[in-house]
C-alpha cells in the first residue's frame, strides 16, 4: 500500500497527514484555493499552532487563498477556538486552522471552518472534497489579488467573550495558585496571561512556544507527570493540561493526581446544570458519568457521533447550552461559541472552585465512579470496518449502538470500537464501575481485535 495514501486523512476533522510525506505545501495550497472558491472568495481567517511545519503550510495556504481571489486575515499562532470565534466576529466567509491538534509532531492538518464559526459538517466536507478532486478551479489574475490583513488581538476578543459570561470577581477574590502545562503549543503564548487576568498565581511547564513538544501532545493522564509534580510542589489548587491548539484539556487535582479527560466535561456540565438545567449533548465516547450528573438535575443526555461538529449540530437541534467530548476533555459552551474550548473550560472550573468553596479532590470524590480505559490499534479504514463488522456479528445478542462504530452494552460496562477520524487507527474504549472490570473488558476486546487483525 502507498504510504502517502495510508497517512492522509480526509474527514469532517479536516485534512491531516505526515508533513513532507502525505501532506505537502502543494496539497495545502490546492486545498486552500478550493476552500476559498467553496466559501465564495471572500475574507478567510488563517491561524496555526506552534508546529515547525506550520509556518511553511501557512504560507502555502495564504498563496492558495490569494490565487482564489480571497482576502486572508492572518492571526498567526492562535488557539483553534479563537479562530472559530474570530470568523464570526469579523463576518468572514470561513477559516482555515493549520494544526494536527493531539497528533504527534510529524503530523499537521488543515481544519476548515464555515461562516458560522463551526467546522464543516459531513455533507459540507464531502462537497468541498468533491470540488477538490475535480481539479478544475479558475484562478484570479494579478489585478484581482487582495491585500493581506493581520489581526494581532484575536485572543483578547476571545478572552473578553469568556469573561462576560463568568463571575470574574469571585475568581479573582480567591487568588488561586494554579499550574498549567502548555505542551509547547498555543498555551505557551496565551494561558499564563489568561489565568493572571483571573487573579491567579500561575506556575507553568512546557511553556516555550517552539513547536518542540516536550511531552506527547495528547493530554492524557499518563503524559502529565511533570504537571502532577508541579501541582504537588507548589500547592496548586488545580492543574490544567492543554493540547497544542488549545481545544482539549485534562485536569490535575489539588493532590497532584491527573484525572481522566472524562472529568473535564463532567465537571463543566455539573457546574452549568446547577445554575441552568437543560439538555446535554456528548459524543458516544463519553462516560456515563455525565448521564448520572444530568439525571441528578432532572436533565436528559443525548449522544452524537464522535467529532466536534457532530456534537455541535446536535446541541443546536436539542437547544443544549453545554456539551462536549469526554474522551478528549473537550468542553463546548454554546453561549460563547459552538466549538471545543479549553479556555472556556478553565474559566468554568475556576468559577466552580470559587463558588463551591471545595477543593478539586473533594468535588471529584462526590462524582459518580467509572473507570474509562482505551487502546489504539494501527490499521487502515477498510480493515477497521471489517473488524467492527465481524464483532457486530459476534455480539448481535447484546444491546448495540451502531451509528458510529460499534458500542456494546454489557452487564459490567460498555465497549466502543470505531475507526479514527484523525489517523489510520482503530480506537477501543471501555468503561466499567471498577478498574478490575474495565481492565477485564479492555483485555477481552483487545485480544479479539488483535486476533482479527492478524
Amino acid at each position: 500500500m502507498n504510504k502517502a495514501l495510508h497517512t492522509l486523512k480526509f474527514s469532517e476533522a479536516g485534512v491531516r497527514g505526515v508533513v513532507g510525506d502525505s501532506l505537502t505545501p502543494q496539497l495545502a495550497a490546492s486545498l486552500a484555493s478550493t476552500f476559498g472558491k467553496y466559501t465564495g472568495c471572500g475574507r478567510v481567517i488563517v491561524a496555526r499552532d506552534t508546529r515547525n511545519s506550520g509556518k511553511m503550510l501557512e504560507q502555502a495556504v495564504i498563496a492558495g487563498l490569494l490565487a482564489a481571489g480571497c482576502q486572508p486575515l492572518i492571526l498567526g499562532i492562535a488557539p483553534t477556538p479563537t479562530a472559530q470565534l474570530t470568523v464570526t466576529h469579523f463576518k468572514a466567509n470561513g477559516g482555515i486552522v493549520i494544526t494536527a491538534s493531539h497528533n504527534p509532531v510529524e503530523w499537521n492538518a488543515l481544519k476548515f471552518i464555515g461562516p458560522h464559526g463551526t467546522f464543516l459538517d459531513t455533507r459540507e466536507s464531502a462537497e468541498l472534497f468533491d470540488i477538490f478532486t475535480q481539479g478544475s478551479l479558475d484562478y484570479c489574475s494579478e489585478k484581482d489579488y487582495k491585500r493581506l490583513r493581520y489581526e494581532n488581538n484575536a485572543f483578547k476578543l476571545h478572552m473578553r467573550r469568556i469573561f462576560k459570561e463568568i463571575d470574574v470577581e469571585a475568581i479573582r477574590a480567591r487568588k488561586f495558585r494554579v499550574a498549567v502545562d502548555c505542551c509547547n503549543g498555543v498555551g505557551a503564548l496565551y494561558s499564563r496571561g489568561f489565568l493572571e487576568e483571573l487573579g491567579c498565581e500561575v506556575v507553568s511547564v512546557f511553556d516555550r512556544a517552539n513547536g518542540v513538544f516536550e511531552r506527547p501532545p495528547e493530554p492524557l493522564p499518563e503524559n502529565l507527570a511533570e504537571l502532577e509534580k508541579t501541582v504537588r510542589e507548589h500547592n496548586c489548587v488545580v492543574g490544567f493540561a492543554h493540547d497544542p491548539d488549545g481545544d482539549r484539556m485534562t485536569l490535575v487535582d489539588n493532590n497532584g493526581h491527573a484525572l481522566s479527560p472524562q472529568f473535564t466535561i463532567s465537571l463543566a456540565a455539573d457546574h452549568m446544570l446547577s445554575e441552568n438545567p437543560g439538555p446535554v449533548v456528548v459524543n458516544i465516547q463519553t462516560s456515563r458519568m455525565v448521564e448520572d450528573i444530568a439525571a441528578s438535575y432532572g436533565c436528559e443526555v443525548f449522544y452524537s457521533k464522535v467529532g466536534e461538529i457532530n456534537v455541535v449540530d446536535m446541541m443546536i437541534e436539542k437547544n443544549s447550552e453545554i456539551g462536549g467530548e469526554g474522551n478528549c476533555g473537550g468542553v463546548i459552551w454554546r453561549r460563547l461559541h459552538p466549538g471545543r474550548d479549553s479556555y472556556a473550560a478553565m474559566a468554568l472550573i475556576l468559577e466552580m472552585l470559587a463558588l463551591t468553596n471545595e477543593t478539586m479532590s473533594e468535588i471529584c470524590a462526590s462524582m459518580p465512579v467509572y473507570f474509562n480505559l482505551s487502546e489504539k490499534f494501527r490499521c487502515g479504514a477498510f480493515q477497521a470496518r471489517e473488524i467492527i463488522y465481524e464483532l457486530r456479528k459476534r455480539y448481535r445478542n447484546y444491546e448495540c449502538v451502531t451509528f458510529d462504530g460499534l458500542r456494546i452494552s454489557m452487564p459490567d460496562g460498555w465497549a466502543l470500537l470505531r475507526g479514527s477520524n484523525t489517523e489510520p487507527a482503530l480506537r477501543l474504549t471501555v468503561e466499567a464501575g471498577t478498574r478490575k472490570q474495565a481492565e477485564k473488558l479492555l483485555d477481552r476486546f483487545s485480544n479479539e481485535v488483535k486476533t482479527l487483525k492478524s
